[in-house]
């Protein structure tokens, strides 16, 4: 995703706003992400995965994601508050599970993740990222936007369920090592006018 393209959307104001992530954001996305698991899936993901974290592996990978996303149709958008990375997303071509046909829709692409540190939260920051990337995805020809969400991670479960999506009847089992740990897929339709519809 090129940072300097038009934006879809104008998302925010002076002191909160969204926009496409740079290379020098990636420190910010990777501590976000660790202190976001760290604070809500302590007690869900493996302790090795949360307190073994190698920050400099994690900055490199969201660098490159950003730098140079494995397709067209992949992207990091980031959310500020003032010019503080405060959370992120990433997007990309979604991935057909074992004997899944495409969508009837069209075609869809993946939110892969979307993060607010949880001391930024309740701000708007989570709609707000959201919303850019349903636009981003519209305009990229998709109809359709899924995510994979830990079945324990209640929180997520239910700001998705607020802004419209719902499981669409599939879940996948993830091996960490310790216990496997199951997630369930939701989903929205977009339509024309920028809304969105289970």
């Amino acid at each position: 995703m090129n940072p300097e393209a038009p934006f879809p959307r104008l998302t925010g104001s002076a002191d909160v706003s969204v926009r496409p992530a740079r290379p020098d954001d990636a420190a910010e996305v990777a501590r976000v992400q660790v202190v976001t698991w760290r604070t809500a899936y302590r007690g869900v993901l493996p302790m090795a995965v949360l307190d073994n974290w190698d920050a400099d592996a994690a900055t490199a990978a969201w660098r490159r994601a950003v730098e140079t996303p494995p397709t067209p149709g992949h992207g990091v958008m980031v959310a500020l508050e003032g010019q503080t990375v405060v959370g992120f997303a990433a997007f990309g071509t979604a991935e057909l599970t074992s004997d899944e046909q495409p969508h009837a829709a069209g075609p869809s692409s993946e939110l892969s993740t979307l993060l607010v540190e949880p001391r930024w939260g309740r701000r708007g920051h989570g709609s707000r990222l959201l919303a850019a990337v349903t636009d981003v995805v519209r305009a990229s020809g998709a109809v359709r936007l899924p995510t994979w969400v830990l079945e324990p991670d209640r929180v997520s479960a239910g700001f998705y369920q607020s802004t419209g999506w719902a499981p669409d009847g599939w879940a996948r089992t993830l091996e960490t090592g310790e216990d496997p740990l199951r997630e369930i897929r939701w989903h929205t339709l977009l339509d024309e006018e920028g809304t969105s519809t289970p």
